[in-house]
């Protein structure tokens, strides 16, 4: 079995250390803490501390509740009230070199650093999206907002870019929300974070509530999109499997905390932690009646 860390948060390996040692950080979090102020107060995230490095998709795993889309939102200071961020630092790492302190931005400069170096695909296209304006408005709004240079038949043309990198046809451009269908809801709504280039891409369970195959089709697109752009991805989910198979490191959460974190290689082989062992031994083997201790066999 792989040496583990010893010092204090999640559970890892030394895989892990020696995969993280070769990558360059894009974001970091550090000692964050979220709490809605309700009655009684709810912790939602509890000292978390994350680093999201250059290119990679970092997987996000856990039940539901355990504050996994509490902190994304939170990195991207998307959090309303009641929700608040009671401590912590979250610092982006700009490819020119320079660094951001998340935390202290407010006003145009976070209105300018939102979907510019970090955009965000939300959960629930439908909702997301406008329904009374078309595609072509939406994402003319977001290139008219934060690159007020281009022209308007330069702005059209980039929409039209937009549409085919994510494999829809650019004639739905006038199309409204309930007019498509839900993959090219989805879809559109990467097209939308991708605008502006961004360096990181948060993605909150953008296949939720999508039929297995169309989930297919997002997850290559996402992948091949990763490869050809370079962006880093924070990619939410519950579904540890489907993480096993897209993500290069993940981490596990419940109640607040990172339990585990590990590459999805030694996160499958050896898992640490019991929460992280009841979560791979909750979905049923396609070869007949599942055994944790079997399918490591």
């Amino acid at each position: 079995m792989s040496g583990t860390t010893t010092a204090p948060g999640p559970l890892s390996s030394a895989a892990h250390a020696a995969h993280v040692a070769r990558l360059t950080p894009v974001l970091t979090a550090r000692d964050v803490s979220i709490e809605y102020e309700v009655d009684p107060p709810v912790r939602a995230v509890r000292d978390v501390s994350l680093t999201l490095h250059r290119g990679e998709i970092l997987g996000l795993a856990g039940e539901s509740g355990c504050g996994k889309s509490t902190l994304a939102y939170g990195l991207d200071r998307l959090i309303r009230p009641p929700a608040v961020m009671t401590s912590g630092q979250v610092t982006f790492h700009d490819a020119d070199g320079t660094e951001t302190d998340v935390v202290a931005l407010d006003g145009d400069a976070l209105r300018a650093f939102r979907w510019d170096k970090v955009s965000m695909v939300f959960q629930g296209a439908m909702n997301s999206l406008n329904p009374v304006i078309s595609v072509r408005a939406q994402l003319e709004d977001v290139l008219t907002t934060h690159r007020p240079h281009l022209t308007k038949q330069r702005r059209r043309e980039r929409c039209a870019e937009l549409l085919q990198l994510v494999g829809v046809d650019p004639g739905r451009l006038d199309a409204f929300a309930h007019e498509l269908s839900g993959g090219m809801r989805q879809r559109v709504m990467i097209a939308m974070a991708m605008a502006l280039d961004p360096q990181v891409m948060i993605m909150d369970e953008p296949t939720t509530a999508l039929d297995v195959v169309v989930q297919r089709e997002i997850l290559r697109q996402i992948m091949r999109l990763r490869e050809t752009f370079g962006f880093a991805v924070v990619f939410i989910t519950h579904d540890l499997p489907l993480l096993l198979e897209i993500a290069d490191r993940i981490a596990v959460m419940r109640a607040g905390e990172i339990v585990e974190l590990d590459t999805a290689e030694q996160l499958y082989a050896e898992p640490q932690h019991e929460y992280t062992q009841q979560l791979l031994s909750s979905f049923p083997s396609l070869l007949g009646e599942f055994s944790y201790d079997e399918e490591r066999r």
